[in-house]
């Protein structure tokens, strides 16, 4: 990741339950509009909205396979981002998890080709699993079978991602 200048990894992405998080886009939209220096023009704001940040689409990437870079959660951005949030309690009165918040954090933060999904990485998290697909199955000696991936079901946003390109 860092010799292709990515900051973050994932295998899968979906939908969040609204209830848990009634509150996080406005509160996101409330930074935004006091920071908006810190969004590069080329980020992945259309993986989470789908009407350039006057709403959330509930996209994110799943966290329990994520691989981020440090200095990107360090950064002068996500802090202050993090920090925001906690200001405004959502970690406290809802249920602000950590997937929302990164997916949130990196889609603004980053630019979009510092975003990568690790097709070739096969994972299984109950329920839900991203197998490798053709080739990449074959050379990886994949034991997932291809034709059960999570990744373009109707609940994946993985297809969101994609789209980015």
């Amino acid at each position: 990741m860092q010799d292709n200048n990515k900051v973050y990894g994932f295998t899968l992405s979906l939908y969040e339950y609204h209830k848990t998080i009634p509150t996080l886009w406005e509160a996101t939209k409330r930074f935004i509009e006091k920071n908006p220096e810190y969004l590069p023009k080329d980020n992945a704001m259309a993986f989470i909205s789908d009407d350039q940040g006057r709403s959330y689409n509930l996209c994110h990437f799943w966290s329990n396979f994520e691989i981020g870079d440090l200095d990107f959660w360090r950064s002068e951005a996500y802090t202050k981002f993090f920090e925001h949030l906690d200001q405004e309690g959502g970690f406290y009165y809802e249920r602000w998890g950590d997937a929302p918040v990164h997916s949130i954090g990196v889609a603004l933060f980053a630019k979009k080709e510092q975003i990568h999904f690790f097709k070739e990485i096969g994972y299984r998290h109950e329920p839900f699993q991203h197998c490798p697909q053709g080739q990449l199955h074959t050379k990886g000696q994949c034991w997932c079978d291809e034709t059960d991936t999570f990744d373009y079901i109707p609940y994946s946003c993985t297809y969101r991602y994609d789209r980015l390109f």
